[in-house]
């Protein structure tokens, strides 16, 4: 299987993620579907396997044990004298919902949150077939809907999301006060049908409205491929997220590179949101040896739980990770302890910043609440969150696979000067066409680049970026951040292998 090239930029996210929801380290998909074992299910098997966390009997001690306590007599009291007392009937299911969203809520974690019934039911998706949606992971990030990542090749990493784009409307309609799942609810739909998100991007001064038209979303988790680079081969393996086969399908890519006579490693975690411990743990496993741990795992009482792998040597190859902002949680764990136990070198950016860990805890009625538990440390013992891990080989994609969507309400021309104007230049820049600048000043030297490119586009050769002009802007910027000749990520990935 051929490795997908890796799009970085606008319409293809730059690998990233804020973690994923639950076990899955902060991580929801957009999209509706149906899976095998529910998210409750999934969570409880997963953390509370590997981290020691609430058993079955412990969970239904804490159902039990609510309201026997003498400090919910206030809770109580305030139940009875909205039913007994208010204006107008109140739902008694809405007061509870309502008391235990509150109670969440000043926790002020993004991670810590309740899912009702019907959410839940509409959440119990499979991470290992596919779903319909626009393919993006989301978290809560200052209480605004956040991308962590674009899904590789979803309709979300096409249409130009982009990690720490912060959606303000779905449609026109505001998601502000809503919580995630709710927000999630209104974007998610079926194959075929279209949405519109406005977003706030860092560094872009005005929101940006983003079409996307929502398709079935394939979760394929590992690609494979052998470079050949001044006579050695390279192997590397793309892993996209961990999901529960992702550690199956990574062996057997790894094996079969092996076999091929590999000579070096490139592990691509870029714009991986994270997933299960369990599959990170196992591919740990079959790199570091286990004088060190590989993760450590600390609870409220800051007592912690070390994971060590059982080989006793590292492989006879050297190994580089990719990474970057996209890069969350799980992938945090695998680039932390290649790094800090492994001596393993990080190409790329910083990663996002995501150390915590959460576990789902059904109320009984299917319900569940998924709560932060434990954060977790690098095997030196550094906790992360909020601050990311730092390459040791730092290395940006060109300037073009930064570029945003071109949001064209009214033709963009000479003597114009914003940051539209600065968008199309590095995009033009990028193509082959020098704009003469690239400070957002429309200048007679970016007109002619314009030009240019409109006739090499058969377009007509206005000078002026209208709303065809700049839709086959974003085009050809798609296909060229989509050839692999233009990773300069992946190619220092593989130059430091061989150094």
């Amino acid at each position: 299987m051929n490795i997908k090239p890796r799009y970085v930029v606008l319409f293809l996210a730059l690998a990233v993620l804020l973690g994923a929801a639950g076990s899955y380290v902060g991580l929801e998909y957009f999209g509706s579907g149906s899976k095998e074992q529910s998210q409750s299910e999934q969570y409880a098997n997963t953390e509370a396997e590997n981290f020691g966390s609430l058993t079955e009997e412990q969970q239904k001690e804490v159902i039990e044990n609510m309201g026997g306590d003498a400090d919910l007599k206030k809770v109580e009291q305030a139940y009875s004298v909205i039913e007994e007392n208010y204006l107008e009937d109140v739902d008694k299911q809405t007061l509870v919902e309502g008391a235990i969203q509150g109670m969440l809520d000043t926790l002020e974690d993004p991670y810590s949150v309740y899912m009702d019934q019907e959410t839940m039911e509409q959440f119990n998706q499979t991470i290992e077939s596919s779903f319909q949606g626009i393919g993006a992971e989301v978290s809560m990030v200052n209480d605004k809907v956040t991308i962590v990542a674009p899904i590789k090749g979803s309709p979300a990493e096409e249409a130009g999301l982009k990690p720490n784009d912060q959606i303000l409307t779905v449609d026109g309609e505001s998601v502000e006060g809503l919580d995630l799942y709710e927000a999630v609810l209104k974007i998610r739909g079926e194959k075929g049908t279209e949405v519109t998100l406005e977003v706030e991007r860092p560094g872009v001064s005005e929101p940006l409205n983003i079409d996307i038209t929502r398709d079935d979303i394939p979760l394929e988790t590992v690609y494979s491929d052998m470079k050949k680079v001044d006579g050695k081969k390279a192997g590397v393996i793309e892993i996209t997220s961990f999901s529960e086969k992702t550690s199956d399908e990574f062996h057997n890519a790894l094996e079969k590179l092996e076999s091929d006579g590999m000579e070096g490693l490139v592990i691509d975690v870029r714009g991986n949101p994270g997933g299960l411990f369990t599959d990170v743990q196992e591919i740990l496993k079959e790199f570091i040896p286990k004088d060190k741990p590989i993760v450590q795992v600390e609870d409220r009482s800051g007592e912690k739980t070390e994971y060590y792998s059982e080989i006793t040597e590292k492989k006879e190859y050297p190994v580089t990770v990719l990474m970057d902002e996209g890069s969350a949680s799980a992938s945090e764990i695998l680039a932390a302890a290649m790094n800090e136990a492994g001596g393993y070198d990080l190409v790329g950016t910083k990663s996002f910043g995501k150390g915590t860990v959460q576990q789902a805890i059904p109320m009984g009625d299917g319900s569940t609440i998924k709560l932060t538990l434990f954060k977790w440390l690098t095997p030196e013992g550094n906790w992360i969150h909020e601050k990311g891990i730092e390459p040791t080989v730092e290395v940006k994609q060109p300037q073009y696979f930064y570029t945003n969507p071109v949001d064209i309400e009214e033709a963009l021309a000479y003597n114009d000067n914003n940051e539209k104007v600065k968008n199309v230049q590095e995009m033009l820049k990028g193509l082959g066409h020098d704009p003469g600048r690239t400070d957002g000043y429309f200048s007679k030297e970016t007109e002619k680049a314009v030009k240019a490119f409109q006739k090499d586009a058969d377009l007509e050769a206005t000078g002026e970026v209208d709303e065809k002009t700049g839709g086959k802007l974003e085009e050809a910027i798609i296909e060229q951040v989509r050839d692999e000749a233009n990773d300069k990520q992946m190619d220092k990935a593989v130059e430091v292998l061989f150094e």
